[in-house]
Order: C-alpha cells, then structure tokens, then sequence
C-alpha cells in the first residue's frame, strides 16, 4: 500500500511541475504572441501544456 501512495505521490508532483513549466509559456504566448501576430488566438493553461508535452516529446534531446 506505500508504494502505490508513494507512485500517486511522486506522479502528481510530476504533474504539478509540468504545469509550472508551462505557465511561464502561457504567459508568452497570450501576453506577447497574441498581440503581435494578428492570426494567433489566446490559449488555455492545459492546451499550453499540452503543446509542452508535445514539444518535449517531438525534440527530446538524447545524449549517450
């Protein structure tokens, strides 16, 4: 039973970092992007984490 906690544990810690990473993105892309290119639409905290996740996933760098 403590391992399963300590897995729901560090899995939300992992989600609440990965949502503090894409805040400051966010806040680029509604406060500066939106207003300089006039095609652009505002985006919501979670599409704007998902955008994050894809980016990490489409150029994960990989050193060996």
């Amino acid at each position: 039973m403590k391992a399963i906690s300590v897995f729901i544990g560090s899995l939300a810690l992992i989600l609440q970092i990965s949502f503090l990473l894409s805040y400051p993105m966010y806040l680029l892309w509604n406060g500066c992007l939106v207003d300089a290119v006039t095609v652009l639409n505002p985006v919501t905290l979670m599409q704007m984490w998902g955008i994050g996740v894809l980016i990490s996933l489409l150029f994960k760098s990989s050193s060996k």
